[in-house]
């Protein structure tokens, strides 16, 4: 009975994206492999002409701690021990990652909400619930399959935007989390999100919807999708049909072979 109220809801969810076509004339599981061929990658953006700025002291700590760590316990405790941001004084608890390290899929999102501030645990709050079902519409589900963290890991008082500062700042940890999780792809949760990975200037309106490459460090890249945050469909239903477009794009890749 759990498995077909569980199919239900992820077909209700699918009328209410405005699904128009079907993944198959059977239902499909997920059969992670080598993607071939592989998908069309938006091109990198070009880098600004380099201008000499002092780097903050902080931000140079949290690139050398990122860099100095060896595995995934060892990057929460160093986020944990960070003292360069002062949302860690104003969250409740870490929010570091939720699933299993190792799954083929990592999403990231911006930032902790309330829910997630109080369990100390990823998108497990409205948006999380939509989340979820998104992911159960194409097969997939935390744990093995997926992945997820945010790039902040503090919550930042009474659920503001984060700035662009404190987004650069926690950057080296996210890149060192996105190495250390070692997913095949990630898929970037909103337009902070996937402006500051991606070090781009579009919105997500533009962003959305094609393949692209996150820069891990000098000589490492990772495919990455970029798509709508659940919390801005909770406020845009009319949006849900683009991002069931995306949802269908990664299901694709991820069954080609």
């Amino acid at each position: 009975m759990e498995d077909q109220a569980a199919l239900l809801a992820a077909l209700r969810l699918q009328i209410e994206w405005g699904a128009d076509e079907a993944l198959a004339e059977a239902p499909l599981g997920l059969a992670v492999r080598a993607p071939t061929p592989a998908p069309v990658v938006a091109p990198m953006p070009a880098a600004a002409p380099a201008i000499a700025r002092p780097v903050p002291p902080a931000a140079q700590e949290a690139a050398a701690m990122a860099a100095a760590v060896p595995d995934l316990p060892a990057l929460r405790q160093a986020i944990q021990d960070f003292a360069g941001s002062s949302l860690r004084d104003t969250a409740t608890k870490l929010v570091f990652s939720d699933g299993d390290p190792g799954a083929p899929i990592m999403l990231v999102g911006e930032a902790p909400g309330a829910d997630e501030d109080r369990q100390g645990k990823p998108f497990v709050g409205a948006s999380g619930q939509l989340l979820d079902r998104m992911l159960a519409s194409i097969g997939l589900a935390r744990g093995p399959q997926v992945y997820i963290s945010n790039i902040l890991p503090w919550r930042p008082p009474g659920n503001r935007t984060p700035t662009d500062a404190e987004m650069l700042l926690f950057l080296p940890f996210i890149r060192r989390h996105i190495q250390l999780a070692a997913p095949q792809l990630v898929v970037l949760l909103g337009g902070t999100s996937a402006k500051t990975l991606l070090g781009a200037k579009d919105g997500i309106t533009r962003l959305r919807g094609k393949w692209h490459q996150v820069k891990l460090d000098e000589t490492q890249v990772i495919l990455a999708l970029a798509t709508l945050h659940p919390a801005y469909l909770l406020r845009t239903p009319a949006a849900k049909r683009d991002a069931w477009h995306d949802w269908l794009l990664l299901h694709r890749h991820m069954n080609q072979g």
